[in-house]
């Protein structure tokens, strides 16, 4: 009997010897060889030295469990949605029960269920030395092999999931993978990756398709202020909020040098955002202080396919069914919607729908110049793939843009029209759509929550308790919101001066710091109707531009601050200011510009700085930022000011719209048509319809900027031109007015070259005759009185992009 107890003895001694032993110590930021993390023990995981995160077993789902890295700020004993960074198996959910993650002796990290297979391991191997798993006070869960000095084997910063932290190595070997949903963290459709040109690119990677949305497919790289002529193929946020990659893209955060907590990540709806973690009266909470994308149905794939994609500030972002079409899946919209007909019946008569201002983007099965309406129509009806089509204006006649896939289709400012080919039965009920399409934020009911295969015991229970307290919590946190913006609005109103929202990730300065940031105010760099512009230095040694109002005590200086704040704090674009900050303080009201080296397009021309390329480059640039203003934004914004004074010029001469403090806004629901308190802009710039009281809408702009150009290229004033007598009263004659008298008169005398006698001959370089031609002559198309003569600000950019191509 002796012999047999013996062996048994020896054989579990051999067996402990190469099991990891339980790691079930108080929590430590290292694990040593041969220990485990048993999801068994509830303080079995790993805390920083500074205490900012942990590492353990993070519950997704029933019974289903994932090791991940989270902020210890959100406890998971007090807060059941701590802000989780990493995860190692977010695809494979390990049991409640006896799982556990080991190092071994040999060097492998390893994830096992609890049936004892491996879900995941970092498949490494040690040669010699100690070994030891420790998280690291920047978030990273890093394996060494120490032998003398530490030898990193594998780190989580190698391996992202779908959450960049500050100075974490964004490589050519990376890649962010959004989750879900909020309630699923498996891997998703989103992800951020290099590009093989070695671009930074956002990928939808969906359950039919594939397709690149950032940077914009539609521009070619440099115009979308990247470079594929690298090959470290890096990016990086700092801890002070700057992002920087190899590609030339870059951005500073809003709040960019305040010091607090800050993670990127691409969230499940597709966007990046960098969030910072502020200091709130009830808590700490997470705020966007950057984001890619302002306009988030531009995102493809968030409605899947025969959908289209709205979105309103209130609402957030809506998802329709195409008519004719209903949704595939109730609970997920990333499946689209499908037809309730029977496609390509030969005996079924077929007609359209019409419904404007709708782009979708790819998927053109054709694409015909030059073509009338009617024919368009034909075309597609004769074929069978063809779902439908759009019919665009571009370079003064229309094209016909064939689809035979409806993906990516979202609500547009363009003046864009869809025809959705349907059989004929079905037209009779046709509604516009955006009215009562789906709510893409309902909780639990268009987003596939997280769905594991565990079963348990009691049967369905669990799941039945867990959907109740859901239901329950998702009513308390309705109540709560209403019950947030009631009080709020309490104490707004009963302020004794109330402001309109800024738009999170402003900095708000201290009036002191502005004053010491400019020398007290000592360097003035410009000078307008509503205030005065200084040159600053501020303490992060960023040079700004910081605009002191005027009139900051009556009613009209607070609604010109008021309308400006609200206005920038949504805008984002290449071509307009980007603005930093503000500060509001007694009757102090300050804004902080990003300072432009070259000043404003009316000190350039009048020191003749600029050659002719420059000034078709900035007559592009300043249409790009404008048809962004009109067409682009969350909201429908007019600028009502547009001069050369309003358009800075940055150290390269690249044009940006400034100064709105004259805008107005526009809810998309309401139309564009408004009126106005009192007449706004420039005498000269001013468009008819504010003389004759006419409704204002974004034509005014158009109007203006077509001014504007007209003055660049002949170097001459709006009204500085000689008087003429009208209906038997003198006036001064426009520059619109001399431009037409002029070409009429070098057209009635068979001279053909026109430019040549209103060109700015001042101006260095030699200039193209075709370019300048088309370019007066959009000028002019964008002056005219009538204002329904006159192209959106989007087709004048077609236009003078199709001019360029020609040259």
């Amino acid at each position: 009997m002796a012999l047999p107890s013996l062996f048994c003895l020896l054989h579990l001694l051999i067996i402990l010897s190469n099991s990891p032993c339980s790691y079930s110590s108080s929590p430590s930021n290292s694990l040593p060889k041969g220990s485990s993390i048993s999801i068994d023990h509830q303080n079995d995981h790993l805390v920083s030295p500074n205490q900012v995160f942990t590492a353990g077993f993070y519950k997704v789902g029933v019974n289903a469990y994932c090791f991940s890295i989270w902020f210890s700020e959100f406890d998971l004993q007090h807060d059941k949605n701590p802000t989780v960074v990493w995860m190692a198996n977010r695809d494979v959910p390990v049991n409640g029960k006896h799982s556990k993650l080991s190092l071994y002796k040999d060097g492998n990290l390893v994830l096992k269920d609890a049936d004892n297979s491996i879900v995941w391991s970092t498949e490494t191997k040690a040669t010699n030395g100690s070994l030891s798993l420790q998280l690291e006070d920047t978030g990273n869960l890093v394996l060494y092999q120490v032998n003398g000095h530490p030898y990193v084997l594998w780190q989580s910063f190698d391996h992202p999931t779908d959450t960049l932290l500050p100075n974490q190595p964004f490589t050519r070997n990376s890649q962010l993978v959004s989750s879900r949903s909020t309630m699923n963290f498996s891997s998703g459709f989103f992800k951020l990756y290099f590009e093989n040109n070695n671009v930074l690119s956002l990928l939808y990677n969906g359950p039919e398709i594939t397709s690149v949305y950032w940077p914009e497919p539609y521009l070619k790289i440099w115009e979308a202020g990247r470079s594929t002529y690298n090959n470290s193929r890096i990016a990086k946020l700092d801890s002070n909020g700057a992002f920087n990659s190899s590609d030339k893209f870059g951005f500073f955060v809003s709040d960019f040098g305040t010091r607090r907590r800050r993670i990127m990540k691409v969230d499940y709806d597709g966007n990046i955002r960098v969030y910072g973690l502020v200091d709130q009266n009830k808590g700490k909470k997470w705020v966007v202080q950057w984001q890619a994308f302002s306009t988030p149905c531009k995102i493809h794939g968030v409605c899947g396919p025969n959908s289209l994609c709205s979105y309103d500030q209130e609402s957030g972002r809506r998802c329709t069914c195409v008519h004719g079409y209903k949704m595939k899946n109730s609970n997920d919209w990333s499946q689209g919607c499908e037809p309730i007909f029977k496609p390509c019946q030969q005996e079924v008569e077929e007609d359209y729908v019409v419904v404007p201002y709708i782009e979708y983007y790819g998927y053109d099965i054709d694409y015909i110049q030059n073509i009338t309406l009617e024919a368009c129509k034909q075309v597609c009806l004769s074929n069978c793939n063809c779902k439908g089509f759009q019919y665009k204006f571009d370079n003064s006649h229309y094209n016909c843009f064939l689809k035979n896939l409806l993906y990516n289709g979202y609500q547009s400012g363009f003046e864009n029209t869809m025809y959705f080919k349907l059989p004929k039965r079905l037209l009779p009920s046709f509604r516009q759509p955006f009215g009562n399409g789906s709510g893409y934020h309902c909780p639990g009911h268009l987003i596939m929550p997280v769905s594991r295969s565990y079963d348990v015991k009691h049967g369905k229970g669990s799941f039945v308790v867990l959907l109740s307290v859901g239901c329950v919590i998702g009513v308390l946190e309705i109540i709560l919101i209403i019950f947030f913006f009631v009080t709020t609005r309490k104490d707004l109103t009963s302020t004794a001066q109330s402001y309109f929202p800024v738009a999170p990730g402003f900095k708000r300065f201290a009036y002191a710091e502005l004053k010491k940031a400019t020398n007290n105010f000592r360097k003035e760099i410009g000078r307008g109707g509503a205030g005065v512009v200084y040159i600053g230095e501020l303490s992060d040694d960023r040079t700004a531009a910081i605009k002191v109002l005027k009139e900051a005590s009556d009613a009209q200086g607070e609604s010109e601050f008021q309308a400006e704040i609200s206005t920038i704090g949504r805008l984002n674009h290449m071509n307009l200011i980007e603005t930093w900050g503000y500060c509001v303080e007694g009757k102090h009201r300050l804004v902080v510009y990003e300072y432009m080296a070259n000043g404003s397009l009316a000190k350039s021309l009048e020191s003749n700085k600029l050659d002719w390329e420059k000034k078709v480059e900035i007559a592009i640039g300043t249409a790009k930022g404008l048809a962004y203003l009109h067409e682009e934004c969350l909201e429908w914004v007019l600028h009502c000011d547009v001069k050369p004074h309003n358009i800075l010029l940055d150290s390269d001469y690249n044009p940006k719209v400034a100064d709105f403090g004259l805008s107005k806004l526009f809810d998309r629901s309401s139309g564009e048509n408004s009126s106005f308190s009192r007449i706004r802009g420039t005498r000269g710039y001013m468009a008819p319809e504010w003389v004759f009281n006419h409704p204002i809408t974004s034509k005014v702009d158009v109007y203006s900027y077509g001014v504007v150009v007209l003055e660049m290229i002949t170097g001459k004033g709006p009204l500085q031109m000689q008087p003429i007598s009208v209906e038997g009263s003198a006036r001064d004659q426009t520059l619109v007015e001399w431009v037409r008298e002029t070409i009429r008169a070098c057209n009635e005398s068979n001279n053909r070259v026109w430019i040549q006698e209103i060109v700015d001959s001042t101006t260095c370089g030699e200039y193209d005759t075709h370019v300048l031609t088309n370019l007066v002559k959009i000028a002019l198309q964008c002056a005219e009185e009538d204002r329904d003569a006159r192209p959106s600000m989007s087709q004048v950019v077609i236009m003078l992009l199709h001019t360029e191509k020609e040259d």
